[in-house]
């Protein structure tokens, strides 16, 4: 878990819930301090690359700063904040297959080169992709097969250890069905990995 367990406690307090909804920049400041890295984490986890899920925790947060003067502390900051940060990357994927079927080569070409020929950004250095790791590699690649709902209930509770009461609050599901999805995450992962050959 990201933070302290102290931070963790003061965000439950009623007193700093009510200096969060009315704007308060030091409570502001405490929960993205906090946080960010966590959200980061986790939109990486749920497939975005670095740019991509920068981007949606930058949206997240601005999200979060317009309508926290809702939030009634009825569950945790954490899983509000987390709740706003499913809903964005349900977004993003979204935009992402819309452009998928209507990108032309041609704006494919002018996304990635230059006028003048050269990169945008140019690929990475080979050797440097040797160093990622090729399991880190192979899993990625398997939770590229699960459906969002499961990849975000596998990331939230392995990689970001989120309890089971706000990631169905997040992922508005009940017990059952998280148990569910996280029983199927794992056994398609299990399953992905062993047809390559790694052992999980």
């Amino acid at each position: 878990m990201n933070g302290s367990n102290t931070e963790h406690e003061t965000f439950r307090d009623p007193a700093f819930v009510e200096r969060l909804r009315t704007g308060e920049a030091e409570a502001t400041q405490a929960v993205i301090r906090a946080y960010l890295p966590q959200v980061v984490r986790a939109a990486r986890g749920a497939g975005l690359p670095t740019e991509e899920a920068e981007d949606v925790a930058q949206a997240t947060f601005l999200t979060f700063l317009n309508v926290v003067k809702r939030f009634e502390g009825r569950s945790h900051v954490r899983t509000f904040l987390f709740g706003i940060l499913y809903k964005k990357i349900a977004e993003k994927r979204r935009q992402q297959a819309r452009e998928r079927q209507t990108d032309s080569i041609d704006d494919l070409m002018e996304s990635r080169f230059r006028p003048d020929g050269r990169w945008h950004t140019p690929p990475r250095p080979i050797d440097e992709c040797f160093h990622d790791g090729e399991v880190r590699q192979q899993i990625d690649g398997c939770l590229e097969g699960l459906s969002l709902n499961q990849r975000m209930a596998f990331v939230l509770r392995e990689s970001e250890g989120l309890t089971t009461e706000e990631i169905c609050k997040i992922l508005d599901v009940s017990r059952t069905n998280l148990g569910v999805l996280l029983y199927r995450a794992r056994n398609r992962l299990r399953e992905c990995l062993e047809a390559k050959g790694v052992k999980p």
